[in-house]
């Protein structure tokens, strides 16, 4: 039972990273790259901090601002410079590489013998629920402002938003920002789960989230915006047990990235299959 309590709980933090790439992915339709910088970036930025002696409560929320300075640069080269959206995304996480680098002065921190929030032993499960569930709650609460729904509306349809002379502009940057401040907690939560920031702790990140978002929606179905946040939260955890479970059966760890690159693939299609089998059968009774 504990196993199992513990791989929900890495799901609870990955859910973070995932409610921030929904964001971006199903809310903006903003394809960004962003997110395997800004996660690194939050979880180096929190384990130097906490390594000076910050408060690691205090550090998280400095990681999450830190890592929304990444979204507001793929949200200014896009907006204002007029460079693609997913080239923006990569040029920013390029950079952040070698800024990771230089905020950490070496690959990696340890935070060995450091107080985190996970200092006290079986609480990881506690901390991660309650993290996600109130991100999740001021997500909800804000995409259901006017700004929110503005947001959500420049997702939809931009040249509709633009006619009524709203600053489209404006909602992408402001979207990206607190898409990577979300996945900049994540990192910083992910950081002090494992005891260590690595300049490499991002790589990957991406599918995975794309994986909890994908399996969340295959599992919800309803439009309601809290009921989509709270299956992105649940396909996150949904991912972490299906992990567990194939590497239980033998499954080589190397090939971890290529089974999540499938199980993203499988569900992405899914809707499509769906359709075909539907159309088909109609035919057949035709």
């Amino acid at each position: 039972m504990s196993i199992y309590i513990s791989t929900c709980s890495q799901g609870l933090i990955w859910a973070i990273l995932a409610l921030g790439i929904f964001i971006t992915f199903r809310v903006l339709n903003f394809a960004d790259m962003t997110a395997e910088g800004s996660l690194t970036l939050g979880g180096a930025v929190c384990a130097v901090l906490i390594s000076n002696g910050i408060n690691p409560i205090l550090s998280i929320v400095i990681s999450g601002f830190a890592a929304s300075i990444a979204g507001l640069i793929t949200g200014v080269l896009h907006t204002k410079f007029k460079i693609q959206a997913i080239l923006s995304g990569v040029l920013t996480m390029i950079a952040l590489y070698s800024i990771n680098i230089r905020i950490m002065g070496k690959a990696n921190v340890s935070l060995l013998g450091k107080r985190t929030v996970f200092s006290t032993s079986n609480q990881n499960f506690a901390v991660g629920l309650t993290v996600c569930a109130l991100l999740t709650i001021v997500l909800s609460l804000f995409f259901k402002t006017r700004l929110g729904l503005a947001i959500r509306a420049t997702g939809d349809n931009e040249q509709m938003m633009k006619a009524h002379g709203a600053n489209t502009d404006f909602k992408k940057i402001l979207a990206l920002m607190l898409s990577n401040a979300f996945c900049g907690i994540a990192g910083a939560l992910i950081g002090q789960s494992q005891g260590y920031a690595d300049v490499n702790m991002g790589t990957g990140s991406l599918v995975i989230a794309l994986a909890s978002i994908v399996i969340g929606e295959a599992m919800f179905t309803k439009d309601a915006i809290l009921l989509k946040l709270i299956a992105v939260v649940f396909g996150s955890i949904a991912y972490r047990l299906i992990v567990f479970f194939v590497l239980n059966f033998g499954m080589n760890p190397s090939d971890l990235k290529l089974f999540t690159a499938v199980v993203v693939a499988a569900f992405l299609a899914l809707p499509n299959i769906r359709k075909r089998i539907v159309r088909s059968a109609k035919n057949v009774k035709n």
